[in-house]
């Protein structure tokens, strides 16, 4: 004869929460809750663990710096002062306390000398990869930009070895142009112009064969890393599609990537083409920002960004054609193997110096059209005199401006009567 369980016994099994809808939703939300709180916790952990080691591999750098500050009685000491504290302390403490360490804490001290500047989010990786830096102005740039854009260490890392800094400040043209230049080429600013690096570093699709890659494979390695891409876009970028398809009355088009910059409040189109630039490329991508503009663009948008990835790029074309007026079409070139640190350095201030060229032509372009219109509006204030004609004291010079209602006119004295020969009388 079997024996029954008693209602109270240990063994009785609990309804499980799935029979019950309303308890599973509760259970779910509970669950979720405690996901949330335990990850905030592990993170807030992780940062306070980052902040009391970047503080003290600070004080360890300041203790080192006095100590060898301190005069001949330390001196004897000299080049083995690391070497022996990295005995001792390894043998102590373990690991992360070598000679190497110990100098970038030294260096690091003399390198941030106050302490209250350093910025909480990042970690110890992240100052001894900004140590690499040699520009101070740099270093505190990739600081900010690392702590503002929550950049990991290796994504620091690769900004840091791509230029990243110096291709911005030449993207946006903020160096090495002269006010004359600067205030004609503001005419034609656009803010779409510091979205672009120049060039776009894209070493990290890792091409073995850079010169055999077409457009579709450029795309789809794209879309494979496309986080690391964003990373090199710079801020803003959200990805919306890829061969988005746009059309006419006869007609579909594609269009090879398509983001929205939340920032600048606008979509942006690229254009990727594994050869050189040329003019067709170019009308074509306007054709896409027009028609996209006409067809997608909301209410609320800015009107919408073009840009072409193009493996080389002949700064005439960009200066002769409608890349060079127009703010909402842009041309950069990639490159797919991270070259030298040098021969970056020369590709930077070879385009830069092509941009100088272009702000110059601009600034040319803009100084003969004021010319031109100066000498129109002179014939045409000429015409309206005829010979031998008195002006009454009550009438005006009536210039273009004048008759278009732009510009208030000169009254002319009511005690002398104007000749159109610039006699008086």
């Amino acid at each position: 004869m079997n024996k029954k369980n008693p209602p109270n016994s240990s063994k009785s099994v609990l309804t499980p929460p799935q029979q019950y809808p309303g308890a599973r939703r509760s259970f779910n939300r509970l669950l979720t809750n405690l996901r949330t709180l335990i990850q905030q916790a592990r993170q807030q952990a992780l940062r306070s663990v980052d902040t009391i080691q970047v503080r003290t591999c600070w004080e360890i750098g300041k203790h080192i710096v006095e100590f060898e500050q301190g005069g001949t009685a330390r001196a004897q000491y000299g080049a083995q002062l690391l070497s022996r504290l990295a005995e001792r302390l390894t043998s102590e403490f373990g690991k992360g306390f070598d000679i190497s360490n110990l100098r970038h804490m030294r260096d690091f001290y003399q390198t941030f000398p106050i302490r209250d500047a350093l910025r909480r989010e990042l970690s110890w990786t992240h100052y001894r990869t900004l140590l690499r830096v040699e520009d101070e102005k740099s270093r505190l740039w990739y600081m900010q930009e690392a702590a503002s854009q929550n950049w990991s260490s290796r994504a620091l890392e690769r900004q840091i070895g791509t230029c990243y800094c110096e291709r911005l400040l030449m993207s946006g043209d903020k160096q090495n142009t002269s006010d004359k230049t600067k205030n004609n080429a503001s005419k034609q600013a656009s803010p779409a112009r510091e979205m672009v690096r120049e060039p776009v570093m894209l070493e990290f699709l890792g091409f073995p064969n850079p010169g055999q890659v077409n457009e579709s494979k450029l795309e789809q390695a794209l879309i494979d890393n496309l986080q690391t891409f964003m990373l090199e876009l710079g801020k803003g970028f959200a990805f919306v599609a890829r061969q988005q398809r746009i059309s006419t009355e006869s007609k579909d088009f594609y269009i090879d990537l398509v983001f929205y910059n939340y920032l600048l409040k606008c979509f942006v189109l690229f254009d990727l083409k594994a050869g050189e630039l040329t003019h067709q490329d170019i009308g074509q991508l306007d054709m896409y920002v027009r028609m996209y503009d006409d067809q997608r663009r909301g209410p609320g948008d800015n009107p919408t960004v073009g840009i072409i990835l193009c493996a080389k790029k002949d700064s005439s074309i960009v200066r002769y054609s409608i890349l060079h007026e127009n703010k909402h079409l842009l041309a950069t070139k990639y490159k797919l193997v991270l070259p030298a640190a040098r021969e970056l350095q020369l590709e930077i201030e070879r385009e830069r110096r092509n941009l100088l060229e272009t702000a110059s032509f601009s600034s040319k372009s803009i100084e003969k059209e004021d010319k031109k219109e100066k000498r129109t509006c002179s014939a045409q204030k000429n015409r309206f005199v005829k010979p031998n004609q008195i002006i009454p004291p009550t009438k005006f010079f009536p210039s273009p401006r004048d008759r278009a209602g732009r510009q208030n006119p000169k009254r002319i004295p009511r005690s002398s009567f104007v000749r159109n020969n610039g006699g008086r009388s």
